[in-house]
């Protein structure tokens, strides 16, 4: 018996019983997924605009036709909804509104919360215990940045793996960009405050920091104490240079700077950023338009969706006018600790500013067509390699890496029309196999992703690329046919002779090896994809085997506290040596008996540790910071 189709959805009749209050409305689809996301200050006249005579674009009307419901959310004024209304895109994704599209994450300077706390650049998740400084707007804004506060404050950089083990000062202190704790050649006391200059710096308050700063030189010289007043007196003129070079219009300026270029339906949103009047480079953004071909409502979706995830600054100037303009200078002055104003129409050097951040704006938009353009050309050409009925909309590549069998993980890659998609990479840490079997670490790979698939309903790739021969390749396949995946495209990527770029082996699903050469577009898309999944994979396990040689596995054993370990590490230069070293040669490093020194050799070489060797290996007390 067939089934009727569902009635068309009636939206004058909705409109009828909305609320006049500030609201959220979804539009969603048959199969329950959102079109579309909006605020509306009046819920009822907002809505009802759809469903009225005057005419409406393309996109809205397609919109429309697949509405097969509406829900609303009423909120208790119009900045609420538009909080509102940004949560609900980033979380739910609408196929109709303008997402903001960023894989990368954003660089942030991290200072730790620890004794002597380090000073370093961040990405990712802020999962680490410290105080977080920024985004900046590129990875070099970051760069300078800490160049300019080791210089001034002379704060540490090293991993704590380094610091905890060090016996005399690195080269970072001999040209003066580090006050050496690690071997106490500062003072507590003195490192702290360096630390606590060095977060005023960088909350932008320098004109503060300066102010204090001569305060602390005049009480140094009163005390006659002109050695540390003339210290502070060349910090004070450091960052004043550095203040009269970057000022933008003869103070600090706390801006961003946001110009937008389109053609048709492609955008990419130019950001040039200033703090505490230092520019901290430019961004390029290409949001995900979804049929709109308005700047105006590009820009205005993007500056609430991105400033809904980033602090704002002081000032936001727009190379035009957007629509909300002042709701969203509203909230986003209400969800912060500042009042935040959104300009536009401006004079000066702002105008300047707004003029090179368009011209750069339409010089990476052209720069995205191009390289899309080729993008699609060299997936066309694999369509045509592969005999596929369709340009292939999602490709994902596995790769393994380990080293002699160490650490093994896999990765897996996705690529869609556009590039890389990097938010759906995944990792996996392989285990439970022979070291060393790559056969056996991409069957577990494969399964583990395309059972999860299976079992939850999720998407499988068009194009199913395996970096290896038909070993591997036989592995992917067996896991698919057992798993009942079909629709799948599967193709090996074998190494040529000389393992020589462009000279690749590519092993089809029809049983044909095919070696296209360098000149060939397909084997370049091809190329492109294998060579991400090959570093995302080394970055994985690079990742994984220092963090396994971090820990040193000298601490896992008993007996084993920060001072040995510093006497064993220095004694043989590094974990290295150690490894090397027979048992009589660990047991002439000082606090190390017999016993010890074959439960050490032992556990580095993966034996069982002797009965002779458990006996009380009690620590000695006593610091040791003066031995690193």
């Amino acid at each position: 018996m067939s089934r009727s189709p569902a009635p068309a959805f009636d939206g004058k009749a909705f409109v009828k019983n909305l609320s006049t209050a500030p609201g959220v409305y979804r539009m969603i689809a048959q199969d329950e997924s959102v079109l579309y996301v909006g605020k509306a200050g009046v819920l009822k006249n907002r809505v009802s605009s759809y469903f009225n005579a005057t005419p409406k674009s393309a996109r809205i009307m397609t919109m429309l036709a697949q509405t097969a419901r509406m829900e609303v959310t009423v909120t208790r004024t119009e900045a609420e909804a538009l909080i509102l209304e940004n949560q609900l895109i980033k979380s739910l994704k609408p196929r109709y509104n303008v997402l903001l599209r960023d894989d990368k994450s954003y660089p942030y300077v991290l200072m730790t919360q620890e004794a002597w706390p380090r000073i370093a650049m961040h990405r990712g998740p802020r999962s680490i215990p410290a105080r977080y400084f920024g985004p900046y707007a590129s990875v070099g804004a970051v760069r300078d940045t800490l160049n300019l506060m080791h210089k001034l404050f002379k704060l540490r950089s090293c991993e704590d793996s380094v610091f905890r083990n060090r016996s005399r000062p690195c080269l970072q202190h001999q040209i003066g960009r580090c006050s050496a704790p690690c071997v106490g050649m500062v003072p507590a006391r003195d490192y702290a405050e360096s630390v606590r200059r060095a977060g005023l710096f960088l909350d932008g308050r320098s004109d503060e920091l300066s102010d204090e700063l001569v305060k602390s030189m005049e009480a140094a010289s009163v005390r006659l104490d002109f050695e540390e007043a003339a210290r502070l007196r060349d910090l004070v003129a450091s960052i004043r240079s550095l203040q009269a070079r970057q000022y933008v219009d003869g103070r600090a300026a706390d801006l961003d700077v946001l110009a937008i270029a389109m053609h048709g339906a492609a955008a990419c949103v130019l950001l040039l950023a200033f703090r505490d009047g230092r520019n901290l480079g430019t961004r390029a953004f290409f949001p995900k338009t979804n049929g709109s071909e308005s700047a105006e409502e590009v820009l205005a979706a993007f500056v609430s969706q991105y400033y809904g995830e980033q602090v704002p600054p002081r000032e936001i100037v727009l190379d035009r006018d957007i629509p909300d303009r002042e709701l969203i200078e509203h909230a986003l002055s209400s969800t912060g600790e500042r009042r935040v104003q959104i300009k536009c129409n401006v004079r000066g050097e702002r105008a300047g500013y707004v003029d090179l951040a368009r011209r750069n704006a339409e010089l990476s938009l052209a720069a995205e067509r191009t390289s899309h353009a080729a993008q699609h050309a060299r997936a066309d050409a694999l369509r045509e390699l592969l005999s596929l009925p369709a340009l292939p909309a999602r490709i994902e590549c596995f790769d393994i890496s380990h080293t002699m069998g160490e650490a093994t993980v896999a990765s897996c890659v996705v690529f869609d029309a556009q590039g890389p998609v990097r938010a759906q990479y995944r990792r996996f840490n392989i285990s439970g196999i022979e070291p060393g079997d790559d056969y056996a670490a991409m069957h577990q790979a494969i399964e583990r992703r395309f059972r999860r698939a299976v079992e939850e309903g999720g998407v499988v790739p068009d194009v199913l690329l395996i970096d290896g021969g038909a070993g591997q390749v036989a592995q992917a396949r067996a896991v698919l046919e057992d798993l009942g995946v079909e629709g799948v495209t599967l193709v090996g990527v074998a190494k040529g002779p000389e393992r020589r770029p462009g000279e690749e082996e590519l092993l089809l699903p029809d049983g044909r090896t095919v070696r296209p050469g360098a000149e060939s577009p397909a084997l370049q898309m091809v190329q492109q994809v294998r060579d991400e999944a090959h570093r995302f994979a080394i970055t994985g396990h690079r990742g994984r085997r220092q963090k396994a040689r971090n820990t040193s596995r000298l601490e896992d054993i008993a007996g084993i506290g920060p001072r040995r370990r510093a006497n064993l590490l220095r004694h043989f230069g590094g974990l290295g040596g150690l490894k090397a070293a027979g048992i009589e040669e660990i047991a002439r490093v000082d606090g190390i008996n017999a016993a010890l020194a074959e439960r050490i050799y032992a556990t580095l070489h993966g034996l069982d540790v002797p009965d002779t060797a458990i006996q009380d290996t009690t620590e000695p007390t006593g610091s040791a910071r003066s031995e690193g």
